[in-house]
C-alpha cells in the first residue's frame, strides 16, 4: 500500500486568540466576546456599528449572544470602540 506523505488537518482547529474570550452582560444581553489582534485578522468585515469595513490587520473584536454557543451565523466583528459605544448609538 502506498504510503501518504500529506498532512491531514484536524477537523476541529481551535481559534489562536480562544484565550481572549470574556463574557459580558449589558442592556442588550448577555455575550460572549473574543479579541482578535491585528496579526490574527486576515480578512475584511463590516462592522454593525458603523457600517465601515474593518481591514484585515486590523485588531477587533468578534461577538455573539452567550447563549447561543457560538453558531458562526450569529457571529459579529466590531470595531472595540464601537462595540463600547453600542449602548450609546441610535438604531440604524
Amino acid at each position: 500500500m502506498p504510503r501518504s506523505n500529506r498532512h491531514r488537518r484536524p477537523e476541529h482547529a481551535p481559534l489562536r486568540s480562544a484565550a481572549a474570550t470574556r463574557r459580558e452582560s449589558a442592556a442588550d444581553g448577555d455575550w460572549v466576546v473574543r479579541s482578535v489582534p491585528g496579526s490574527a485578522a486576515g480578512k475584511d468585515y463590516r462592522c454593525p456599528g458603523c457600517q465601515q469595513l474593518i481591514r484585515a490587520g486590523t485588531g477587533h473584536v468578534v461577538t455573539w449572544p452567550a447563549d447561543d454557543l457560538g453558531s458562526v451565523a450569529d457571529r459579529r466583528h466590531w470595531h472595540v470602540s464601537c462595540w463600547s459605544a453600542r449602548s450609546r448609538r441610535r438604531p440604524g
